[in-house]
């Protein structure tokens, strides 16, 4: 069941991420080809996206929140190999132990404040600077539906290792 839901879950977002840093590939693509087109072609040819740098700038979030709990669970996120190789198995595990729990409490503890500022942002009606005015609640959820998910993960591996009896996350990503 776990597998069924959360590694989907996992694999969605991460989906999601990449889709995103697609997204701001073809966005700054298309405006450099503008700009090309307005060195080109002079003054008349000139145009530009607008709130390119702010779209390109919330996809970007979207894809850095997004990606955590996928990148966590491939166990591709970067670790302090040099140091955790030189330890025991068991002493390896209390450590892995330790810094999972330290990381899902950090990731709750963002997921419930992050969450406080999309509530904010809603309450308020913020919204973008830019030429287009985005209302920030929207590119705030992308952020605190990673966070959650990254807490998740956290936990989620957390509770592996302790059934393991054993360190896991140097495996997580060869299943």
């Amino acid at each position: 069941m776990r597998r069924l839901i959360l590694d989907r879950l996992y694999g969605l977002a991460g989906g999601i991420a990449a889709t995103a840093i697609f997204a701001i590939c073809l966005l700054v693509t298309a405006q450099v080809s503008l700009n090309i087109l307005a060195r080109l072609g002079g003054p008349a040819w000139s145009y530009t996206i607008p709130s390119y740098a702010d779209f390109a700038g919330y996809l970007l979030a979207t894809a850095s929140f997004l990606a955590m709990a996928y990148t966590l669970r491939a166990g591709t996120h970067i670790r302090v190999n040099l140091v955790i190789q030189r330890l025991s198995p068991n002493r390896r595990w209390a450590l892995e132990l330790v810094t999972l729990a330290i990381g899902a409490a950090l990731a709750a503890y963002a997921t419930w404040y992050g969450a406080g500022l999309v509530g904010e942002s809603w309450h308020y009606g913020d919204k973008s600077t830019g030429i287009v005015a985005i209302p920030l609640w929207i590119p705030q959820v992308a952020m605190v539906a990673g966070l959650a998910l990254l807490a998740v993960a956290f936990v989620d591996t957390l509770i592996e290792s302790f059934q393991a009896k054993a360190p896991i996350l140097s495996d997580v990503g060869a299943e």
